[in-house]
């Protein structure tokens, strides 16, 4: 193969690798005619949100076509937690309106997730499901509410109340008072 070394053979006022992608390639110095190659072929995002099913990316990034989120596909499990952060985006076939999510970027704060704020242990074997918070855990529904407290506090509150029972129903501690 022969690649051309002679500046001399190019047309005035054009680039060598406009007139030969090939010699581009071999010097080195590819052209930056597509939005990937431009960028070297991956962006910091950020990602906004979810899609309503939970599972498909909104993404904002530099370059991108249009002001508003852009839909991706994703190579790792993105989460709630997620949002508002820098995400590492590819493209497919160098198209800048596909982006792909390769990971998260980690932002120097503690990432262990029993550390953070905010966050509820979830146990789930197929028999029985356990969600475990430190301090306190709600179950509300409009004015009713159910809390635990680590102290071993039950609290059940709600405009109507109601126990049945078709067998014993039983209340028993250390002392009990109706009313």
């Amino acid at each position: 193969m022969k690649v051309r070394n002679q500046v001399e053979e190019q047309p005035a006022g054009r680039d060598e690798t406009e007139i030969d992608p090939l010699l581009a390639l071999v010097s080195g110095r590819a052209a930056t005619t597509t939005f990937a190659t431009s960028t070297g072929g991956i962006v910091v995002g950020e990602l906004i949100g979810m899609t309503d099913d939970g599972r498909t990316p909104l993404v904002v990034y530099p370059g991108q076509p249009g002001s508003g989120g852009v839909v991706a596909r994703a190579i790792v499990d993105l989460h709630g937690s997620h949002i508002g952060k820098q995400v590492l985006l590819l493209f497919e076939g160098t198209d800048p309106a596909k982006p792909i999510v390769a990971g998260v970027l980690r932002d120097g704060q503690q990432s262990a997730l029993e550390n953070r704020h905010g966050t509820v242990e979830v146990d789930v074997d197929g028999e029985r499901m356990i969600v475990s918070a430190k301090q306190q855990l709600v179950l509300r529904c409009g004015r009713a509410s159910i809390t635990l407290t680590n102290a071993g506090k039950v609290l059940i509150e709600g405009a109507y109340v109601s126990s049945r029972s078709t067998g014993v129903n039983r209340v028993k501690g250390g002392s009990v008072q109706l009313n």
